[in-house]
């Protein structure tokens, strides 16, 4: 499966909506560098959100685009939420993450829900723990394999 970065977003606070920027560096085993999720030791390092599902909101009349619902990475062309547990993702040239978690529950609504009205996260969201480091840019090209090795990937 590929598809591509549409947008890159960032935030020093987790809850809250997100601010793109171009390129970034990824942390082996952390996340995004300046980014609150990027605390290290645990399952949900970056998150991912599909551009579809933020124009399925948009439709539904919000102001939203890529990075209000605390998306790390936008994509476009992958329909994430299909993807098991374990699929291994390269993410541009250098980064290769793994999907650990695919949606999440939400126990309170968040800023991101007051905010926009709604948030597609909970449902459409996946997050991915990070093998291997390297820097991304919008425009990247995305490939999600099933549990394959590393040196799969070239």
């Amino acid at each position: 499966m590929q598809g591509k970065i549409v947008s890159i977003n960032i935030s020093d606070k987790k809850g809250v909506r997100k601010t793109p920027v171009k390129t970034a560096v990824i942390i082996e085993n952390k996340g995004i560098e300046g980014d609150a999720h990027a605390s290290g030791d645990w399952h949900r390092q970056v998150s991912l959100l599909a551009i579809e599902s933020v124009r399925k909101m948009q439709a539904l009349g919000l102001d939203v685009k890529p990075g209000d619902f605390a998306e790390n990475i936008t994509t476009e062309g992958i329909d994430l939420i299909s993807l098991p547990l374990e699929t291994r993702m390269k993410i541009g040239e250098e980064v290769l993450g793994e999907v650990t978690q695919i949606g999440k529950e939400c126990h309170t609504r968040c800023a991101i829900y007051d905010q926009a009205g709604d948030c597609v996260m909970p449902k459409e969201g996946i997050f991915i723990r990070i093998l291997k480091g390297g820097t991304i840019r919008v425009g990247d090209e995305i490939i999600a394999k099933l549990r394959l090795s590393p040196e799969a990937y070239g």
